[in-house]
């Protein structure tokens, strides 16, 4: 899993960081509000952990930001305050849950866990780019006409649509669609990838899949 931790205080950032590489986790630091925002609306997480007090942009800024983009990322925010207004705020802007620092790690990992578990079994009934509208559970693909997606296509097309314009890598890719397949090869995404192509021309709306044979690949509009 891809997680992105934004916090001011570089020294628990680090500690924080470190703590989740040792258990498995991908993660990219940001230390003010700004970097933590251009981060994610240009990569793609699985999670994201958003201190509240940070410079340049606060915490619930960043968070109200992604949100009004469309982002449905788990996000976790973090406070050193224990008023019930900074949690108020947090979740009425879209935060799906909080952690009152100081906090024991076992707790931080527990919550990750937690937020990861439900982002997997979330599926977004109808997703749409550029003029084509998936509907995930009909597993279709339509805008001037429509086809029906296989379950990996549906699965591929879901992941480029919740990221749509950010530039997604072969292994998130694979981590994403064939989490329960640790075996298959790598060039299976260009195959997928491939097929998807050959999908939204049949379908005749503005989206396109960009990128060479390994990568990195786009979902973006035609004229964007």
């Amino acid at each position: 899993m891809k997680i992105l931790l934004a916090e001011d205080e570089k020294a628990l950032s680090d500690a924080e960081v470190a703590v989740l590489r040792h258990f498995g986790y991908e993660v990219d630091a940001a230390y003010d509000g700004l970097s933590a925002w251009q981060m994610a609306e240009r990569e793609a997480y699985d999670c994201i952990v958003l201190d509240i007090m940070m410079p340049k942009m606060d915490g619930i800024e960043v968070l109200a930001k992604l949100r009004g983009s469309g982002s449905t990322v788990p996000i976790i925010m973090l406070t050193a305050k224990t008023e019930v207004d900074d949690r108020i705020a947090g979740l009425d802007a879209g935060a799906d849950d909080y952690l009152t620092k100081p906090f024991a790690m076992g707790e931080f990992l527990a919550r990750i866990r937690s937020m990861t578990r439900r982002a997997n079994a979330f599926t977004p009934a109808v997703l749409s780019a550029g003029g084509v509208t998936l509907n995930v559970e009909e597993q279709e693909l339509s805008a001037e006409s429509a086809i029906r997606l296989g379950s990996k296509e549906t699965k591929l097309m879901k992941y480029f649509m919740m990221n749509a314009g950010k530039a997604l890598t072969q292994e998130e890719i694979l981590r994403y669609v064939w989490s329960d397949e640790p075996d298959v090869p790598a060039d299976i995404v260009w195959m997928y990838i491939s097929f998807l192509k050959e999908k939204l021309a049949a379908v005749r709306g503005k989206a396109v899949i960009e990128g060479e044979k390994e990568g990195p690949f786009v979902l973006r509009a035609m004229g964007d």
